[in-house]
């Protein structure tokens, strides 16, 4: 069946321009190594909808989860990830290959993220049929700037749980997105097809966490966005609006040590085309994961503070 892995490697870095401020609404763990399990599913898939017969042609990428772990000390996280033949997700998918990378960033509240997205390997889906294209491939990179208005509001407690919302709380947090998509199908019996789009929109969001007995957290948020979607294909270039709606819901259990949960993150743009055609481009995510924290050895917490002294971090 060829490779049927799927490989993953992820950086995510959290970067604060001051020391971290524990208060009564949220605590952070600077002296603690965290390491982090979990089982995800992720992918970017397309659809593209006729807009007077309402008939609809889905790309979905073949490989679904992997396992994955992490390390995080202070402002650095490093995540792997593998998919093993043993998941059912994963079994029959020939030659597909998924690689995504992605950093998240916090300068005080200002928080930066980067994706990057390379898979081959696609199912494509109609009402009649289904059929494997295993030469169609999708590159994407881009992010989302944000600004986290209330400073009491922990996004680190349900992004990476690198800290602990302990009072319920709610923020609103505006952001601008940007992605560039380089879409290929590479068919020896057809002409080479490619199309690459620029995305960009903006919107207001507002996200909320509910703690229960303190331990417990739910927190669900949306963030809704307008811009416009410029693409080229064959030599012709079109110019359209562009909606935006991200959601995300996280639901786990946090204390001093031990940590757990699930996260669902999804995140929809959708455009019109010059031939009444809807294209949406989706990015969707969910894990279940659970960790423990350990006390940082005495020599890393020097070198640490070190490095924080000479980028200018405390």
């Amino acid at each position: 069946m060829g490779l049927r892995t799927l490989l993953t490697l992820s950086l995510l870095c959290s970067i604060c321009i001051c020391s971290a401020q524990n208060s009564h609404y949220k605590e952070a763990f600077p002296d603690k190594i965290t390491v982090r399990l979990s089982l995800q599913t992720t992918s970017n898939s397309f659809t593209v909808r006729d807009k007077i017969t309402r008939n609809k042609t889905e790309f979905i990428p073949n490989d679904k989860s992997y396992l994955g772990v992490s390390v995080l000390f202070r402002f650095l996280e490093v995540d792997f990830g593998y998919a093993p033949n043993f998941l059912s997700e994963n079994k029959d998918n020939g030659d597909s290959k998924l690689i995504t990378f992605n950093i998240r960033t916090f300068f005080g509240q200002y928080m930066q993220t980067l994706d990057i997205y390379k898979q081959k390997g696609f199912f494509i889906r109609t009402s009649e049929l289904t059929l494997p294209v295993d030469d169609l491939r999708t590159f994407k990179i881009g992010g989302t700037s944000s600004y986290i208005f209330n400073e009491d509001f922990s996004f680190r407690a349900i992004g990476f749980q690198n800290e602990w919302q302990k009072q319920s709380v709610g923020s609103f947090i505006p952001s601008i997105s940007y992605y560039y998509t380089k879409f290929r199908l590479e068919d020896p019996i057809i002409d080479n097809q490619l199309e690459k789009s620029f995305k960009l929109a903006i919107g207001p969001g507002y996200y909320y966490n509910w703690i229960f007995d303190e331990n417990y957290l739910v927190s669900a948020g949306a963030t809704g966005g307008l811009g416009f979607n410029l693409s080229k294909t064959e030599g012709k270039t079109s110019f359209n609006g562009l909606a935006q709606l991200i959601f995300r819901m996280t639901g786990g259990y946090n204390s001093e040590n031990f940590f757990g949960g699930v996260n669902i993150n999804t995140q929809l743009l959708s455009h019109t085309s010059d031939e009444n055609f809807i294209l949406d481009d989706s990015i969707s995510f969910l894990e279940f994961y659970m960790g423990y924290r350990f006390d940082a050895p005495k020599k890393w917490l020097q070198k640490a503070d070190e490095l924080s002294r000479k980028l200018g971090l405390e």
